[in-house]
């Protein structure tokens, strides 16, 4: 389930203080003191509780069987073959007498969201370097996972599900089913179609060649990790939420920062954002080809998304290829701009 699309949101609801101390005692974490549901965070599923023995988060409500089995699994794994900061020791409890949901908790990582008002105000461009620096390098450790097949991981077997189909075949009827979606909320033209395909078709070759499946977290984005300014310098400080996780191509990990970057025209961060990791991985066998794939997909969802909740912010008469072409062209004059790259 970690690469189904999920909209919908199973939300806590009403929780007593009598319920959370339930959980603490189940676990031995202490006395509560508070709790407080969270701001950002998984779709209504997360509270932040703090007792006499720390600072916890509370998941709870799973969104589809097996979702915190899921998470603990990429939790375990990450903290043991890298320094990623991830929420362990993660606990999982089962539906009971206090909660009618099964539900994880685990420590509360230090730190902010690149996105909070409070942090973004404050930064310089040197800051926006030194954190995108550091973002790189986090996705170089998370992606220093390789597996023998592309697919994801089942609960159920506790072992990694390929991809029946391949992973190129996998990853192309996502993004066309996606396209076919979004014409339920915007105008889609034959047109667009084709222009998609081909899009597709030039990058068949860059994605039959991949062979190097590889752990990618499928939501790397401001909202699932912390930063923290410490010993003088901007560091990631926690990494969290692998509801989407799989393994396939890690340049997948790249694409929502790179789009934010665009979106707020800081291009010189996304470059450096994009040398630190591309100058430091083995992944750079027909880099563009496969971006812009990874990119098409992301726009698609975004488009589909913001037409379905009124949620438009550009210009409305502008047809889905020209705007997601917008984001391929100048994702590919970024790379080229960088020089002396000897993969391009």
């Amino acid at each position: 389930m970690t690469t189904k699309i999920l909209f919908a949101s199973n939300k806590l609801g009403v929780i007593t203080n009598e319920q959370l101390q339930q959980m603490l005692n189940q676990h031995n974490l202490g006395k509560l003191i508070s709790s407080k549901k969270t701001d950002n965070g998984a779709m209504g599923q997360t509270m932040f509780v703090h007792s006499s023995k720390g600072e916890f988060v509370l998941k709870g409500n799973p969104l589809f069987p097996g979702q915190f089995e899921e998470e603990h699994f990429f939790v375990n794994n990450i903290s043991g073959i890298s320094d990623v900061p991830v929420p362990t020791p993660y606990f999982i409890g089962a539906t009971n007498s206090y909660f009618s949901w099964s539900y994880a908790i685990m420590p509360r990582l230090k730190g902010k969201h690149l996105n909070d008002i409070e942090v973004a105000d404050k930064l310089m461009s040197e800051d926006k370097i030194q954190i995108a620096e550091s973002m790189a390098n986090t996705l170089l450790q998370l992606h220093s996972w390789k597996v023998d097949v592309c697919g994801e991981f089942n609960p159920n077997t506790k072992n990694l599900s390929e991809f029946k189909e391949g992973f190129t075949i996998w990853l192309f009827n996502r993004i066309r089913y996606w396209v076919e979606d979004a014409k339920k909320y915007s105008k889609i033209t034959l047109g667009d179609v084709n222009w998609v395909e081909n899009v597709l078709q030039e990058s068949l070759d860059a994605f039959d060649q991949f062979d190097t499946p590889t752990f990618v977290m499928g939501d790397f984005k401001p909202g699932n990790f912390l930063i923290l300014y410490e010993g003088h310098e901007w560091k990631i400080s926690g990494v969290f939420d692998f509801t989407n996780a799989y393994f396939g191509d890690p340049l997948a990990d790249l694409i929502k920062m790179l789009t934010m970057y665009i979106d707020h025209n800081e291009l010189d961060v996304a470059k450096h954002f994009f040398k630190i990791y591309m100058t430091r991985t083995d992944e750079k066998e027909q880099i563009i080809q496969r971006l812009k794939v990874h990119m098409l997909m992301q726009r698609t969802l975004d488009w589909g998304c913001a037409k379905a909740i009124g949620a438009v912010t550009w210009d409305e008469d502008m047809s889905f290829s020209v705007w997601v072409e917008h984001y391929l062209k100048t994702m590919e004059e970024l790379i080229r701009e960088i020089e002396q790259w000897e993969f391009i």
